[in-house]
């Protein structure tokens, strides 16, 4: 089964982190990164660039229309993902508790299952 792990970031919280908070953080990602792969769970991971960077495209009128920033106006937003295969939710549950977000106050591990990718639906 496949589950989609997402990280919500909110920059004030980020912001108000130590360095040494903000590296503890990194060298979790790293170890939780390296643990998945020795376990043969992880399909990918990505981290996204700040909201600020990003395009919104949307048609009128037949017409591409493309504006800069985040589209809503949020605390949070999406700061990167792990897609990985493992037996169940109980497993994809247990695999998010190991990323060092999951324990700051204000950051966001959302767990979800794909329903289909490849237009193949999932079991």
């Amino acid at each position: 089964m496949k589950f989609l792990i997402s990280m919500h970031i909110n920059p004030a919280v980020l912001d108000a982190l130590t360095d040494e908070e903000k590296a503890a953080i990194g060298d979790g990602h790293g170890a939780f990164i390296e643990a998945l792969k020795r376990s043969g769970e992880l399909i990918t991971t990505q981290a996204l660039v700040d909201p600020s960077q990003a395009a919104v495209v949307t048609v009128r009128n037949g017409q591409p229309v493309v504006t800069d920033g985040p589209f809503l106006e949020a605390k949070e937003y999406l700061g990167g993902f792990y897609l990985i295969d493992c037996e169940n939710k109980e497993r994809a549950i247990e695999l998010a508790t190991q990323i060092p977000d999951t324990a700051i106050e204000g950051l966001g591990v959302e767990v979800r299952q794909v329903m289909f990718a490849d237009g193949q639906l999932e079991a």
